[in-house]
């Protein structure tokens, strides 16, 4: 069996430098792409991801393995605030600030009072569903990276992105179940690799890419912006921080259940952590934080829970995020790469949702489970990364599906069902 490295294990540096950049290239497209969509900097965002990762494991006393970046719950809100306008988007950190006040208070309180609180409102059923929600809501991004928008195979344009996907997909995965000792630690990493050089070879990377690759300098700040006080962007941004508080419980929950490992003592740490993370993210222009699951499945596929691991991917972020031309090197990974990996990647996220459930013996003989877990999926499935919009607010899937199952847990939990009728129908 391949051995298992807990948090506190340290890795050589030979090792460490390739597998903390395997957690930044996991990370890399989505937390690129979500100050994209809400039109913050790229270069910041990654910038801020670093440091709030080395504040993470700092504030957590390097307890929980864990890469923060870039969350897609904001992406509604912001854009509600900013409509999109640069100039407004000050105003729109001021809100994502807030949010942050309110989780560090959530994380207080689960510091002084324990986790109990949170199991109440939150249990299993609730949780796994919020993670299974991730990589489900994340899917059609995957598959159309690994095909096309229209999931259509027409021409040979097609066929060549779909060869450059499936060389990805087939070496990432070969990686890591064919291949022995530190390669095997590596199948993301390995699959980019070899996913990028058939591009250069196919000429899927075109000489304006690699212009801007070589015309990018090596060394440069990014671009800092500081928020703007207003009441409308703390109303509308700040409560969504619901949303990370599930989401980060639901991500300790499945680290706990690969490790072996209760890390649930550390939850209020880890809300702490996160979202320090998060405002001083808001005070330079970077975008809200949240732990991320696509280097959960990197870890799961490794098994290697190391917080040097993260310690590393965090420093190439802040060298990336002070690098142009290092991070024009990244951006210039093509979609069939990205969606090679992140098919993978998704994959294991949503099936840790399942996890978290056969884990905790949740009962789906229960009508009342059964309705939290599926409609909330469903639901959040269906909306996709488009989102449900409401008097010109979007709420994105992610979002919508995990206050819905929040929130359904609570409705139905009053009264109670008949336990054992449901278990007598399911037999």
């Amino acid at each position: 069996m391949q051995k298992m490295y807990y948090p506190e294990d340290k890795l050589p540096l030979q090792r460490l430098i390739p597998m903390g950049m395997q957690h930044v290239v996991a990370m890399f497209g989505a937390t690129v792409l979500a100050p994209i969509l809400m039109g913050f900097n790229p270069q910041t965002a990654i910038f801020f991801s670093g440091v709030g990762t080395l504040i993470f494991i700092a504030v957590t006393r390097a307890k929980v393995p864990s890469y923060l970046g870039s969350s897609f719950a904001f992406i509604g809100p912001v854009l509600a605030v900013t409509g999109g306008a640069a100039e407004n988007i000050p105003h729109a950190l001021c809100g994502i600030a807030g949010a942050a006040l309110l989780y560090a208070l959530a994380g207080a309180a689960t510091m002084k009072y324990g986790s109990k609180w949170i199991d109440r409102l939150m249990p299993p059923v609730v949780t796994g569903a919020v993670v299974a929600i991730i990589g489900l809501n994340l899917s059609s991004s995957a598959v159309s990276n690994f095909l096309n928008a229209d999931f259509r195979l027409a021409t040979a344009e097609d066929a060549r992105l779909l060869l450059v996907a499936a060389v990805t997909f087939v070496t990432a995965a070969s990686v890591s179940i064919y291949l022995k000792g530190f390669l095997r630690l590596l199948p993301i990493l390995t699959g980019v690799v070899a996913g990028y050089a058939l591009s250069l070879a196919l000429g899927i990377i075109g000489p304006e890419q690699l212009a801007a690759i070589r015309s990018a300098p090596w060394a440069g700040l990014p671009p800092f912006t500081a928020p703007v006080f207003s009441w409308q962007a703390i109303l509308v941004i700040a409560p969504v921080f619901v949303v990370l508080v599930a989401e980060n419980k639901g991500h300790i929950e499945a680290i706990s259940g690969y490790m072996k490992r209760d890390l649930n003592p550390h939850l209020g740490r880890a809300y702490l952590g996160d979202a320090i993370a998060s405002f001083v993210s808001a005070l330079g222009g970077g975008t809200p934080q949240t732990t991320y699951a696509e280097n959960m499945g990197v870890m799961a596929i490794t098994r290697v829970f190391s917080v040097y691991n993260f310690i590393a991917a965090a420093c190439i972020a802040l060298l990336l995020g002070l690098c142009p031309k290092f991070g024009a090197v990244v951006q210039s990974i093509p979609n069939p790469v990205l969606g090679g990996v992140t098919v993978i990647l998704y994959g294991l996220i949503a099936v840790m949702g399942i996890k978290i459930w056969l884990d905790a013996k949740v009962d789906f003989c229960s009508h009342k489970n059964l309705i939290i877990a599926g409609s909330s999926i469903i639901i959040s499935t269906g909306l996709g990364v488009k989102g449900f919009t409401a008097g010109g607010v979007n709420i994105a899937g992610i979002a919508f599906g995990t206050v819905l199952a929040v929130v359904m847990n609570l409705v139905l939990s009053f009264g109670g069902g008949d336990e054992q009728q449901d278990r007598a129908e399911c037999s």
